[in-house]
């Protein structure tokens, strides 16, 4: 029996009184008074990087010591993307509290193993959701239906490494975990989890809403130099029999990281 991954990485809201820096993930508390985007590995600023929240419609570039502004207003979380040529899209929710300090983004060079799949945001589900599902508030676009798919190519992949399948930032996730952990408001009802297939195969269910979610590809499943496909469904309310309730989330930043 294959083995399903079960994905726990979580969106924790917290406030700052210093500048935090943010790195895949994984925030730290730090210096600086100033918006920056720097290379991770280097500490050097990052130029001409676009900083934008699409959920408002707004961007902006970082200048020449790679500083940025926010002038724009957001209510309760919404998703943060970075990019930058040559370098792996980043993405992070944030809420006013995360962005009442300065940020400092750590992104990353890209290798030349790593396949950008889509840097797009995507809401899967049927636009019926309560105004207590996990952040609900801050859906940008009407649902594209319950599922996901995209075929593409894996050129150049080292199998002997480790090949991940990368969601750069997921929100609207209802399960009972989510409700658990304070990420929903809802009391009377719960979904099942999205769920992950890789060339037609279930690798992985993802419990709760976050960023960086990494799922490592079974090695026996990729197809090198050929044709890949990868598929999100999203999940369905357990408590609704009358007709099919699904659960409506929003994604954005899909990747495959060969490490």
């Amino acid at each position: 029996m294959k083995k399903i991954l079960l994905i726990i990485l979580c969106l924790i809201s917290c406030q700052y009184v210093l500048s935090a820096t943010f790195e895949g993930g994984v925030s730290e508390i730090g210096q600086g008074d100033s918006n920056v985007v720097i290379d991770r590995h280097t500490n050097k600023a990052v130029s001409g990087a676009k900083v934008s929240l699409p959920k408002q419609n707004y961007s902006t570039m970082t200048d020449e010591n790679g500083v940025f502004q926010l002038n724009t207003h957001i209510d309760g979380t919404s998703i943060l993307s970075v990019e930058k040529e040559n370098y792996r899209p980043y993405s992070m929710t944030v809420d006013r509290y995360a962005l009442s300090a300065p940020l400092t983004l750590g992104i990353e060079k890209t290798n030349a193993n790593d396949i950008v799949i889509d840097k797009d945001m995507y809401h899967l589900g049927d636009d019926n959701y309560s105004d207590l599902s996990a952040n609900a508030g801050q859906f940008s676009m009407k649902a594209a239906g319950p599922f996901y798919t995209k075929i593409f190519d894996m050129k150049n992949i080292d199998v002997n490494k480790a090949v991940y399948f990368v969601i750069g930032s997921i929100i609207g996730i209802d399960t009972a975990l989510a409700r658990s952990m304070g990420q929903n408001k809802i009391t009377n009802s719960y979904s099942t989890p999205p769920e992950i297939y890789f060339n037609g195969n279930k690798i992985a269910e993802i419990e709760l809403n976050g960023d960086n979610q990494k799922i490592r590809l079974p090695k026996n499943l990729i197809r090198p130099n050929s044709k890949n496909e990868i598929t999100i469904k999203t999940g369905r309310n357990v408590l609704q029999t009358s007709y099919i309730d699904y659960d409506d989330i929003e994604f954005m930043n899909l990747t495959i990281e060969n490490d």
